[in-house]
Formats: C-alpha cells, sequence, structure tokens
C-alpha cells in the first residue's frame, strides 16, 4: 500500500494542495490524516507561498473518514490516537487537518469542491478562508448517520458562516446540498463549473496582491470576526495598519498603482505556527 496521500506544488507563489487517493474518493485514513498534517506545515513554512488551493484528485473532494481503513489492523494510526492530544496540545489529529488552515497557514486557503464533500471532508473544507463548489457538488455534515456529532474543529470554522439553527438543523439530519444549495445557504463562498480553475484563478489575483496587507488582512478577521471585544478589534486593526503604511511592500503597492505594473514585493518571514 502507498503511503502518499497529499501532494504540494507550488508555482508563482501558490501552493496546490492535492488529496491523490481518488480511487476511495478522498476518504481520509491515517496516511491521509498525516499527509495533510505535513502539508499544513510545509505551506506555513514556507514564505514563497501568498495563496493556497486545496482540492481532490478523481471524483470528489473528500468523502469523509474511512472507518474500515482504522479497523484494519495495519493502520499506523489508531482511532484513539487520531484524537489524542497528547501533552495537553491545543488540537488532535483530527482538528488539526481541518483547523490548521485557519490557524497556522497565514495566508489564504481556497477550497476547490467538487463530486463529495461527506463529513471529514465537509469540515477540512470548512477550514479554509474560501470554498468554491461544483454546482452539482453534495455536501453533508454527515456524522448524525452514524450516531456521532461533528469533531474537527466546526466549533471553529461554522460559526463564522451559518447562524446556529442552520448549523443545528444541517448537524441534526445530515441533509446533503447541491453545490447551488450550499452557496445560497452560505456554506460555501460561491459555485463555478470548474471549481479548481476558478480557485487557481482566484489564487493568482491574491499572490500578485501586497502579501504583508493580504496576511494582515487574514489575521485581522480571523481574530477578531466571532469575537465580543469591541475594543480588542478596534485596537488591532489600527496596529496593523501601522505596520504596514510606510513598509516597503505598502510602498510598492502604491508605486504598482502608478506604473500600471505588478507590484515588486517581498515575501515576508514566517513565525512559528499556533498549534505545532
Amino acid at each position: 500500500m502507498s503511503d502518499l496521500r497529499v501532494t504540494v506544488t507550488v508555482a508563482d507563489h501558490v501552493a496546490t494542495v492535492t488529496m491523490v487517493r481518488g480511487e476511495k474518493h478522498n476518504a481520509l485514513d491515517a496516511w491521509m490524516f498525516t499527509g495533510l498534517r505535513d502539508a499544513i506545515a510545509q505551506v506555513a513554512a514556507d514564505p514563497a507561498v501568498r495563496a493556497v488551493v486545496l482540492h481532490g484528485e478523481g471524483k470528489s473532494f473528500c468523502s469523509g473518514l474511512d472507518v474500515a481503513s482504522f479497523m484494519g489492523g495495519d493502520s499506523p494510526i489508531s482511532m484513539d490516537q487520531l484524537v489524542d492530544r497528547g501533552d495537553g496540545g491545543l488540537t488532535n489529529l483530527a482538528q488539526q487537518v481541518a483547523v490548521g488552515w485557519l490557524n497556522d497557514v497565514p495566508v489564504p486557503v481556497i477550497a476547490a469542491i467538487h463530486g463529495n464533500c461527506f463529513g471529514g471532508g465537509m469540515q477540512i473544507a470548512l477550514g479554509a478562508d474560501i470554498r468554491i463548489a461544483a454546482p452539482d457538488a453534495k455536501l453533508s455534515i454527515m456524522e448524525i448517520k452514524w450516531g456521532l456529532v461533528p469533531d474537527m474543529g466546526i466549533t471553529q470554522t461554522l460559526p463564522r458562516l451559518l447562524p446556529v439553527d442552520r448549523a443545528k438543523e444541517l448537524t441534526f439530519t445530515g441533509r446533503q446540498l447541491s453545490g447551488e444549495e450550499a452557496a445560497a445557504a452560505g456554506l460555501v463562498t460561491r459555485t463555478a463549473a470548474d471549481p479548481l480553475a476558478a480557485a487557481l484563478e482566484l489564487a493568482a489575483e491574491i499572490a500578485s496582491k501586497s502579501p504583508s496587507a493580504i496576511q494582515h488582512a487574514k489575521r485581522l478577521y480571523d481574530e477578531t470576526w466571532v469575537s465580543d471585544d469591541v475594543a480588542a478589534a478596534l485596537v488591532l486593526e489600527t496596529d496593523l495598519q501601522v505596520e504596514l503604511i510606510g513598509s516597503k511592500n505598502q510602498l510598492a503597492a502604491v508605486a504598482s498603482v502608478f506604473t500600471k505594473q505588478p507590484g515588486e514585493f517581498v515575501d515576508p518571514e514566517r513565525k512559528q505556527p499556533a498549534t505545532a
């Protein structure tokens, strides 16, 4: 059995992260979990990466947890280890592959969703900053089908998208939504006939902007969007803006406006991921 489950390619400041278990609709086995964890660490540490596109090969984005693979006896990780926090870590491995895109990767992450996006796959997609889905994609918070609750960081991702009554309805029923229905509900950002092409196009546009401003904007929203601390949010706006004004990348952005040429930006250094 090959343990290759996730590939990462970087070109023109865009990292494309691909789940490569297409014959199983990219279902999550132990190797997929560790592959996604390692991909998050890789793109988080690479200062040349200004945007990330996450997608699955084959017919689906990700069909959820491959329970049978953990029960088969040859899995390098048990179900108990999957949910173990070790020495008091912020996340377990199952949660890390979802919220790591949000907490650890300082640049925008765009999920390109097609085919099935169920259960754990749905929660991974929710960890992205932006979701572009095929109109006929199938999405579901499916854990209730198996008598379970969603536990891959959904408490940190879904509240940014839906009011609690809609979240409960989808969680209590496991109802499947098409990409179009998910977009109307606010579960995905928008639809596209070719979500991967649309995601790559958007990533390229983002990568052409000041990486300092993009990273500060992601931090601003991630730290304040569902916070009740109004004072702290307003202070953070100012603090981040002060860091940008007059910086090399901000001046490069201004020069780009006047010269109508691409900005000559410098990629900021990366800090240690918060959940490592």
